[in-house]
């Protein structure tokens, strides 16, 4: 059979998976403004959830909110360079797509806001 059709594995497959990680951050952080803001934000978060939580517990959930809202802008962006790349012309179905995409950012973005704002009121009125 020809080797070169097989599906990589182990140490070779994690390493292009690396690799195209890698490709996909830069990317992201090359062309939306909106990714980087949302990095910038997790690594302020990691400093201030270890300030603000009373346990490392919550610390965790805390960045892991605003990671959250990372990852949906991967998946956001993702969704919309596909939509993109099916055609310029306008499409209902590529709209909705591509709001919803948005949506998921808002939402995630609101649930940070709620974990947020409760780990603040429970520092500052205990």
């Amino acid at each position: 059979e020809d080797m070169a059709n097989q599906p990589l594995k182990g140490i070779a497959r994690l390493a292009a998976a690396w690799r195209n990680s890698r490709a996909g951050f830069r990317d992201l952080w090359a062309d939306e403004e909106a990714f980087r803001l949302e990095c910038i934000l997790l690594l302020l978060s990691i400093p201030a959830a270890l300030w603000i939580a009373p346990t490392l517990l919550m610390a965790g959930v805390l960045i892991g909110s605003v990671l959250c809202i990372v990852i949906i802008e991967v998946l956001n962006s993702a969704i919309e360079n596909v939509v993109d790349r099916i055609g310029p012309e306008r499409h209902e179905n590529a709209r909705k797509a591509k709001d919803m995409g948005s949506l998921a950012v808002l939402l995630a973005a609101l649930l940070a806001g709620l974990i947020w704002f409760s780990a603040l009121w429970q520092a500052l009125t205990t």
